[in-house]
């Protein structure tokens, strides 16, 4: 009898396996073939090498002396592994004095600016853009149809009108001069609009509004938690944004000390006797490392935020 019903047990086990494996699978008719199959992957596949390509060989360029990075092979390291932390060590030596020890210090800038205008932005961005998606008012069609036009325009054309409004105010060569203008994004609206006007529910907000809560009140214990996955993603738009701006920091900054990383490694390769392509490598990997781990740990966030606007309600 027992024997018996173990065979049972299993029996249920394994159909119940074999419903958990197939119960997403797509109707016959709509399966992909195997050809299908195969060129999306080497698709995938071409496309993973053209991007991680790059990085490889900047890694592999970090490591080697001027005279290494025209002598050896291009694809693999200069040295044998077991001396490659010297080789390291020397690099990062050099970088260190070609930029007279102020890298990280030009990589504690760009956090600045980034995360400031970033976090200001997106809040501005969510509040404009859930105030035109809620909220009927004379001139909101106007408004947005200027909002919109921002968009193409490109910030470089913007940079000089900055600039004569920031030396006038005497605002030159500060934080503020690269964290206001960076606050500012018709994208991040545009956004913050969308994301409002599909995932944020007009009979929550009515609900709301019929218990007694004000706006202010439905705005920020409400609005913004619907739209933390959004906010998430206008966050790193902003944040990348603005840490790969060079036009800006260029036209503004004039001190060493305030210095983007970016604008400071242009520099570098500005001087006339520099030549270690190699520092600068190691500098360039290093200056991005904080835009990757930042990716790395809000991408579960990012990606829900990516999904939250297409889908209402």
């Amino acid at each position: 009898m027992s024997i018996a019903m173990s065979k049972e047990a299993r029996a249920r086990r394994r159909a119940e396996r074999i419903r958990d494996k197939h119960a997403n699978d797509l109707p016959r008719s709509m399966q992909p073939n195997a050809v299908v199959k195969v060129i999306t992957v080497v698709i995938l596949v071409a496309a993973l090498i053209y991007f991680l390509f790059p990085i490889y060989w900047a890694i592999i360029a970090s490591t080697k002396s001027p005279a290494q990075m025209s002598a050896s092979n291009g694809l693999w390291f200069a040295v044998p592994l077991n001396e490659l932390p010297d080789a390291i060590a020397e690099n990062y030596a050099t970088l260190l004095g070609w930029t007279r020890g102020q890298f990280w210090r030009w990589v504690l800038n760009s956090l600045v600016y980034s995360v400031v205008s970033a976090g200001i932005g997106t809040i501005v961005s969510v509040m404009a853009g859930y105030a035109t998606a809620k909220f009927p008012f004379r001139g909101r069609g106007v408004a947005m149809g200027i909002i919109m036009a921002c968009m193409l325009m490109p910030s470089a054309l913007l940079t000089i009108p900055q600039y004569s409004i920031f030396n006038a105010l005497h605002l030159t060569n500060t934080m503020l001069s690269i964290i206001i203008p960076c606050s500012v994004s018709p994208f991040g609206f545009f956004l913050g609009r969308v994301y409002a006007q599909t995932s944020v529910p007009d009979e929550l907000l009515e609900a709301a509004r019929i218990d007694g809560a004000g706006e202010a009140r439905i705005f920020f214990t409400i609005v913004l938690r619907i739209l933390a996955p959004a906010m998430v993603t206008i966050f790193l738009f902003l944040f990348v944004a603005t840490w790969n701006n060079f036009m800006l920091p260029l036209m503004m900054i004039s001190s060493d000390e305030l210095k983007p990383v970016t604008l400071g490694l242009f520099g570098l390769v500005s001087l006339a006797t520099f030549n270690d392509r190699g520092a600068l490598m190691m500098g360039a990997i290093l200056g991005v490392l904080p835009v990757i781990v930042l990716f790395l740990g809000l991408q579960r966030y990012w990606q829900a935020g990516l999904a939250a606007g297409s889908v209402k309600g």
